[in-house]
């Protein structure tokens, strides 16, 4: 039995007659940009990423990377939010794929979407147990073990998950709602007080400097780290109010309101402390004084100890969206029964909550196995748990996005006639497209370098081995189904609600 891969089955219930389905209409426009914002994690991708990309990336080109990565990232997000007022799924990507390349393509990146939402939880885990265990020892001299902490977030994040993403907004919103405010005090007060003991430079962003510094291709690939996880926008679509106008606009909001703010704090920091002494800051055997150093002397010694709280609840924010997100792809595969035993497990959803609540557990438990294991090999929290992992989960999700521009360059070959634009439906997305096959070349040159300590592990050698493995596991299962069980085959990224269908 063939099987048209451009036309979606009629909508399907269970063996019980019910659709389980996730809770409508529970989050609105600045939900889910708060959801998608909190994935990137702007304290962590500042105080974490740009004294590294200052001391061996680009140097005081670090904010210019930001300004390239992010025209590059808003190109990429035209196509796909031309794709989302289409089709809404909580799949996002898997339904994106699924209807541009077919099921098989879209089978494989929504495993590898999944996989890499999976590693970023405990990854998160393990940045955010490093510094929570850091700063409770010297502001008050009590040491607790780092996995006291992770047991923590996982109960944290497993309950957010369950009692539905509204809860999870709210608490979202409150702690990235305290970590952009300190970090735009230090780069507010810099730019006050005639941007630091130099003066105004505009050498930082100056694009042609992203180019240049001792590894400007490490600095390029952290920039472009620091967003990972703003596309999670249309995964929310089933859960926003009408997500077709909404996630569009979500997408682009994250995209540039972030881009703007890191390229902002990014220059004041630097100009905080002057360029050279910026360098030698950031090279120094404490980074974080980079923005601590400007933070204090602009602000007040105030503001550095509540950066340093903020710095945890900032990684625990993001994590716990990281968390979400890999539950509702869980549970996205799960309720089209990609595998039968699924779609009454992971493909359920809670009665009352309306929440992926069996699908936030599992992923919980995948967490649970993965940082007991880097604890039993005695490996550290912070450079092999959050560095390997993150570099793990970062090759997949920009294989899955690359794909995912090229599924909108076919999809509006032959779809949707009215909507197709030269630039919106094809210039946007070949050029997004090739840019995110860019990035991942940045990645696999750099990967030793972005390691750091771990640069000689097992798992970071083994890193694309095991991203292709996910993306060939799911090719093989699906062209198995489209052979051995076609019904399932169709229903492969094809969501069993009239919202998810397409438009």
């Amino acid at each position: 039995m063939a099987v048209d891969e451009g036309v979606a089955p009629a909508a399907k219930t269970d063996d019980e007659g019910t659709v389980h389905r996730l809770k409508p209409n529970a989050v609105g426009l600045l939900g889910v940009v708060f959801m998608a914002v909190a994935t990137a994690a702007p304290i962590t991708a500042m105080t974490g990423n740009v004294p590294f990309m200052v001391s061996s990336g680009n140097g005081v080109g670090a904010p210019a990377s930001y300004l390239v990565a992010m025209v590059v990232l808003a190109i990429f997000s035209v196509g796909f939010t031309s794709m989302a007022k289409h089709i809404t799924s909580t799949g996002a990507f898997y339904g994106f794929i699924s209807y541009g390349l077919g099921r098989t393509a879209g089978l494989a990146s929504g495993l590898l979407a999944t996989f890499a939402y999976a590693v970023f939880e405990p990854a998160l885990i393990g940045i955010f147990s490093t510094f929570a265990t850091t700063t409770l020892k010297d502001q008050t001299g009590v040491h607790v073990p780092w996995w006291a902490f992770a047991v923590l977030m996982l109960a944290i994040n497993a309950s957010g998950t369950w009692f539905g993403v509204s809860v999870a907004e709210k608490l979202l919103v409150v702690l990235l709602a305290t970590e952009v405010t300190v970090l735009a005090a230090m780069a507010v007060s810099v730019a006050l007080h005639g941007g630091g003991p130099h003066g105004f430079s505009l050498a930082p962003v100056d694009p042609v400097n992203a180019f240049k510094g001792t590894s400007a291709g490490l600095g390029l690939f952290f920039a472009f780290w620091s967003w990972v996880g703003f596309e999670s926008t249309a995964m929310y679509g089933e859960e926003s109010r009408d997500p077709k106008r909404i996630i569009p606009k979500a997408t682009m909001i994250s995209v540039l309101g972030v881009g703007v703010f890191y390229v902002f704090v990014s220059w004041m920091a630097i100009l905080g402390n002057g360029e050279a002494e910026a360098v030698k800051a950031a090279s120094s055997a404490n980074p974080l004084a980079m923005f601590f150093a400007p933070t204090e002397r602009y602000v007040g010694h105030w503001a550095v100890d509540v950066m340093q709280w903020l710095m945890i609840t900032g990684s625990l924010a993001c994590g716990m969206a990281f968390h979400n997100c890999a539950a509702r792809y869980l549970y996205a595969l799960g309720r089209e029964g990609v595998l039968p035993s699924l779609k009454n497990t992971i493909g359920r959803t809670h009665a009352r909550h309306g929440s992926p609540h069996i699908a936030g557990l599992v992923q919980t438990a995948v967490s649970a196995v993965l940082i007991a294991a880097f604890w039993i090999a005695g490996k550290d929290p912070y450079n092999a748990l959050y560095v390997l992992l993150a570099i793990l989960g970062t090759m997949a999700i920009l294989v899955v996005q690359a794909v995912c521009s090229f599924a909108v360059l076919v999809y509006f070959r032959t779809h949707h006639p009215e909507s197709r634009h030269w630039f919106r439906t094809f210039t946007a997305p070949l050029v997004g497209g090739i840019a995110m096959l860019g990035v991942v070349v940045l990645l696999v040159s750099n990967m030793g370098a972005a390691a750091g300590a771990e640069s000689g592990s097992l798992v970071l050698r083994a890193t694309p081995w095991l991203v292709g493995l996910v993306a060939a596991t799911g090719v093989g299962y699906a062209q198995y189904l489209k052979r051995r069980a076609p019904e399932r085959y169709a229903l492969l990224g094809r969501t069993v609600l009239e919202e998810t269908v397409e438009r």
